[in-house]
């Protein structure tokens, strides 16, 4: 019989399972169908996948496309990082050595053995290099002691008897792995080459590899340089510094290039113009490479182009002596006390010296920069800059007689009145892509929820002395949870820096106004958004665990009848639902701040800028990521038991057939089919879905987001329909309601007909019969179970 008949008995006989069913269908067909739209528009706006600027695969061999252009590794060239840059496997007598870079040392396979006092450092190493032709060749092997450290040399060049080339090559060999350098091996190699560079000029080829050693030492880890620094009593790194300096100027014109550093000095005579110009060009990689400088003695003023990555213009008057500039490929020696640097973002360091002791009219000589910083441009943005110079007598960074000059969308210029080691200290704030307000779809899943839930509290609280109480709490103990959990999600997920405005006011400031950043990187703290993540964190989790314990519960009743439920069983229960969310929480937010030492902004590390959640992987570094043990892996665990037990329950009880009961007993098809939803909702089955997001295939990615955010963002709404609508005690008073709504009508309004009056009677029939009708909206049959542990 049709259940959309207009008269009396089509009515009467029309199906409250079918009018809810088809109640259901409705509103779960209005948000897809919303979903659909949003996917749609998506589409047609063009920002359904976003399409990459860069050609796919255009850098290989692990070149990576930053600003315009691949930066490729070591060990390639090129426009696309297909040239080989490095020397093969090769074997020289007794060592074997792998793959060498250009420009670099390699150490040997075979280390000192067990027992000797460097134990399982390289015996050898083997410099790759070009020929003046441009050929890729292996130079000759050179051969370390087993017996000798970098101690032992600290001691021995203080020794005048002793040979400096001999300690120099040691020193080499013993920085060749940069990895397993200690704080103390920093510091006894940089007294060692800085004794080296204090050596008489006829000490050529130690100082030579000395360059090479304090090129070894600048891949070190910053966290080493940082302890050496504190442990530096007798100021190793300031006198490296110096005599470097002193160097520069001896070389006759001759460059010297290494990966982490290149020295170029320039000789002048009367014929010299008043100034020199030093240049660095930008490379295919982030090292130094011959044929990156140049100098140009006759250049009045500064010239960079687009591949200029910094310059600098020794102006000398009369002075026409001799002259040396350095580049450091990193600031490591150059440990401040006044700024931080918390990124991997290299800030090259620039000295330029004349030769002091022939040195004439110093108040005139003066130094013109510019730099171009190489940043990623796509993630981050210039704050501020200040122009500074290496001040040997605070040992730190200092602004005496230096200033900004202006600056383009390029390049960062600097004045200074004197000679010495310049740096541009850069600030950078991270451009974080805050994504769009939470879009319709979710709006209205999360409104139904919320209101859901909100009455099937109120319901079972009102209504808590018809069933077991166990059952009453663990309903609304979820319900609760879920409750808060989207409140706050729908007011407070989105970060309210979002809205702050950004200003490059510090970028163009007034050139007086060269104020030193404290930090490399600058950061708006919001407590807000972290105290917002650890409650989204805590009461997302307060849901599963409430969602497991519920399917703990349910497998007591349905699985396990004949035993009651364990003492004290709503007291367990509530400490475990409330309590372990809480350790969770609190101990990652614990252990994220102890980790943290002195990093100012330690919360995001726990959370993320975009949005006030758990903070995602950095560099696909999952075992540091509190996502992954506070939330992923407890998440997983109650997942696989939930979804076991409902296995269970489902294959046990809800679809199995009992053969004693007559046909007319039997549990229809459909009524199995709710059993089956309304414990699917309450285990939270559905949040496996949130698995597949992780799928790198956007398009995958995107349809699996729309199905997860349909499901579980009416969870709530579900929660309502299955657990409260179902109800007999919800359709009676329903049905109480509507009864009191029309009679109030009927005496407020007259009847202007009696072919309306007829309807009403219909309706009224029709509301009496639904008490009759309710014992079919039982999930399982009265016989099985008493009303307390029905799943309804």
């Amino acid at each position: 019989m049709q259940c959309f008949g207009f008269t009396m008995r089509s009515w009467r006989s029309c199906n409250v399972r079918v009018l809810v069913a088809i109640v259901c269908g409705l509103l779960t067909g209005i948000v897809l169908g919303l979903g659909i739209w949003r996917m749609v528009i998506r589409i047609n706006r063009g920002v359904f996948v976003p399409v990459s600027s860069t050609p796919v695969q255009f850098c290989r061999n692990g070149g990576t496309w930053k600003n315009g252009r691949c930066i490729c590794t070591e060990e390639w060239k090129g426009l696309r990082c297909t040239i080989a840059n490095f020397c093969e496997n090769s074997t020289d007598g007794e060592f074997t050595f792998g793959r060498i870079p250009v420009g670099r040392y390699g150490p040997s396979l075979q280390t000192c053995e067990p027992g000797t006092l460097n134990a399982g450092s390289p015996k050898a190493t083997r410099l790759c290099n070009v020929s003046e032709f441009g050929n890729i060749e292996l130079q000759n092997v050179t051969k370390g002691s087993c017996s000798i450290n970098l101690q032992t040399l600290e001691i021995q060049i203080n020794n005048k008897t002793a040979s400096a080339e001999n300690i120099s090559r040691e020193a080499q060999v013993l920085t060749t792995d940069a990895s397993k350098l200690t704080a103390q091996n920093i510091t006894s190699a940089t007294t060692v080459v800085g004794e080296i560079f204090g050596k008489p000029q006829n000490e050529t080829q130690a100082k030579k590899t000395a360059i090479a050693t304090v090129s070894q030492i600048l891949d070190a880890s910053e966290d080493v340089f940082q302890k050496a620094a504190e442990m530096d009593n007798s100021k190793s790194f300031s006198n490296l510094i110096k005599q470097m300096e002193n160097y520069s100027y001896t070389l006759n014109d001759e460059t010297v290039v290494e990966p982490n550093i290149a020295i170029q000095s320039v000789t002048r005579g009367d014929s010299s113009g008043p100034s020199v110009l030093f240049s660095v060009q930008k490379g295919s990689s982030n090292s130094l490479v011959s044929g990156r400088t140049s100098i140009d003695k006759s250049a009045n003023a500064l010239n960079p182009d687009g591949q200029t990555e910094l310059q600098i213009l020794l102006n000398t008057g009369e002075n026409k002596k001799s002259c040396g500039f350095i580049v450091y490929q990193n600031h490591k020696l150059f440990q401040s006390k006044t700024f931080t640097a918390t990124s991997d973002f290299s800030q090259k360091i620039i000295s330029s010296k004349i030769n002091e002791s022939e040195q004439q009219r110093q108040n005139k000589i003066s130094v013109e920069m510019v730099f171009n910083p190489t940043y990623d441009k796509r993630e981050l943005r210039l704050h501020s800059y200040a122009c500074v110079y290496w001040n040997f007598l605070i040992n730190d960074w200092d602004t005496q007689g230096c200033q900004k000059t202006g600056n383009t969308t390029e390049f960062l210029r600097c004045h200074c009145s004197h000679t010495t080691n310049f740096a541009v200290l850069m600030s950078f704030k991270k451009d974080y892509k805050y994504p769009k307000s939470l879009d319709i779809l979710s709006n209205i899943g999360c409104a139904l929820s919320i209101a859901g839930l909100a009455l099937t509290i109120l319901f079972q609280i009102l209504t808590r002395k018809i069933r077991k109480t166990s059952v009453t709490w663990v309903l609304v103990s979820l319900c609760t949870s879920m409750l808060i959990f989207n409140l706050l999600f729908v007011f407070g997920i989105e970060n309210s820096n979002k809205n702050l405005k950004t200003s490059d006011s510090d970028i163009n400031a007034n050139p007086e106004n060269n104020k030193i950043p404290e930090s490399d990187t600058i950061e708006n703290p919001n407590p807000s958004c972290t105290a917002i993540a650890a409650l989204l964190h805590y009461f997302l989790l307060v849901t599963f665990t409430w969602n497991g314990l519920s399917a703990t519960q349910l497998y007591f009743l349905l699985i396990r009848t004949m035993k009651p439920l364990p003492r004290h069983f709503i007291v367990f229960i509530s400490l475990v639902g409330w309590g372990v969310p809480a350790i969770i929480v609190g101990v990652t937010i614990g252990s994220i701040y102890a980790l943290s030492g002195n990093k100012r902004f330690w919360e995001l590390d726990y959370r993320q800028e975009e949005i006030c959640w758990l903070a995602v992987p950095k560099n696909n570094d999952y075992a540091r990521s509190p996502l992954l043990w506070s939330f992923i892996i407890p998440v997983t665990i109650i997942l696989i038991t939930n979804i076991t037990i409902f296995v269970i329950i489902t294959v046990k009880v809800l679809w199995k057939n009992n053969q004693n009961l007559t046909s007319t007993k039997k549990v229809s098809s459909l009524k199995k089919v709710f059993s089956t939803l309304s414990i699917a909702v309450v285990f939270g089955v559905t949040w496996i879905l949130a698995y597949a997001m992780l799928i790198s295939n956007d398009d995958i990615r995107i349809v699996f987001s729309y199905i997860f955010c349909l499901f579980n963002t009416t969870q709530g709404l579900q929660i309502f329909i299955l657990y409260t609508v179902r109800t007999k005690v919800f359709q009676t008073e329903a049905s109480k309601v509507l009864k009191s709504l029309s009679s109030s009508f009927d005496r407020t309004k007259p009847m202007p007909s009696i072919t309306p009056l007829k309807l009403r009677v219909r309706m009224y029939n029709m509301l009496r019969s639904l008490p009759s009708l309710n014992e079919r909206f039982r999930l399982l049959e009265p016989s099985g179970m008493t009303e307390e542990t029905s799943l309804s």
